[in-house]
């Protein structure tokens, strides 16, 4: 059982290895939960291993556990888009590894850290970010991240030195540098990373941007001395 920490919460889950050492994170939107099996193959190829699979897609929860079965542990599967505590369950009893949520709900995160499993709520202002990570957030999402900027980080780092961040919503990959650089854990990438890969288009060229932005992440974290 997990015991409360100095500040009065159950220890807050720790990012994955996996995590921890790719820093990214692929944000998979599509018509049907069925068609991601292809697309998570050629972004493992890429290098990309975090995958987060959103409850705005239909069929996520009959696809997650054949997805877990096809995948093993060659890489992680979380769920996000998620809103409700009871979907935050659902998602773990199916053997989410992680949960993501655009807001910052209480219930969400303590579903969470109660079972001590990485959770990742989003949020915009300062008020909201803090709330999340005095919740017991593994780490909170910057969201939408591209209004702000990377900027944005380093200015959070004044009043709250510890805090960890991952930034989601309008991530380009050029912009991955910058927000590594800032002191992200890792960044969540969508569309720019996915182009056109749920409308038919080539895999091989989807294998290539994940490739890239690993690239990128691997090279910030080496010009700052730090390992990606």
């Amino acid at each position: 059982m997990q015991r409360p920490d100095d500040q009065g919460i159950l220890t807050r889950p720790a990012p994955s290895t996996i995590l921890s050492d790719t820093r990214v994170v692929a944000v998979l939107r599509a018509r049907h939960a069925s068609d991601y099996a292809p697309v998570i193959e050629a972004l493992q190829r890429g290098g990309v291993l975090s995958i987060e699979l959103t409850l705005s897609t239909p069929g996520v929860w009959a696809e997650l556990p054949r997805l877990q079965e096809r995948f093993g542990e060659r890489l992680e599967i979380g769920v996000g888009t998620v809103t409700e505590a009871t979907d935050a369950e659902t998602a773990l009893d199916l053997g989410a590894a992680y949960i993501v949520t655009p807001v910052t709900d209480p219930d969400v995160i303590a579903a969470c850290v109660r079972r001590g499993v990485p959770v990742y709520p989003g949020g915009l202002t300062p008020t909201e970010l803090h709330a999340g990570w005095k919740l017991g957030a593994t780490a909170v999402k910057v969201f939408p991240a591209s209004t702000v900027g990377a900027g944005y980080v380093s200015q959070l780092r004044g009043p709250f030195p510890d805090i960890q961040v991952i930034p989601s919503g309008g991530v380009n990959i050029e912009d991955v540098p910058g927000w590594i650089k800032a002191g992200a854990l890792a960044v969540s990438v969508g569309g720019p990373l996915l182009g056109d890969a749920f409308q038919g288009g080539d895999l091989k060229e989807l294998t290539a941007r994940a490739r890239r932005v690993r690239d990128l992440v691997a090279q910030t974290a080496e010009l700052m001395g730090v390992n990606p």
